[in-house]
């Protein structure tokens, strides 16, 4: 499963990107949602820190926690992640 992501801006896709996914461990960072505030989520790693990604709108945030929410579940492991400008694309198996 596939999805892409409208960020903000450049500086927040790439911000989101390497919060979510680390290509050499392989690994998801993000722990749980914490919180949605309208184009605002805030999320939580697994070092317990807590980071803000704006999105495009609100729209895409909802659309990134609906698709994170069966990995978080450990329903499904993210793959990869691409940076596309302000878009982010994320793949999950």
């Amino acid at each position: 499963m596939k999805v892409r992501i409208r960020c903000e801006d450049k500086y927040e896709s790439q911000k989101l990107a390497s919060l979510i996914f680390i290509k050499d461990s392989k690994e998801t960072y993000i722990s749980k949602i914490l919180n949605v505030i309208e184009n605002e989520v805030i999320i939580e790693l697994k070092d317990k820190s807590a980071h803000s990604v704006l999105f495009k709108d609100k729209i895409q945030g909802e659309k990134f926690t609906d698709f994170l929410q069966s990995v978080m579940e450990k329903e499904h492991e993210i793959i990869s992640t691409e940076i596309l400008d302000q878009d982010v694309e994320i793949v999950k198996s």
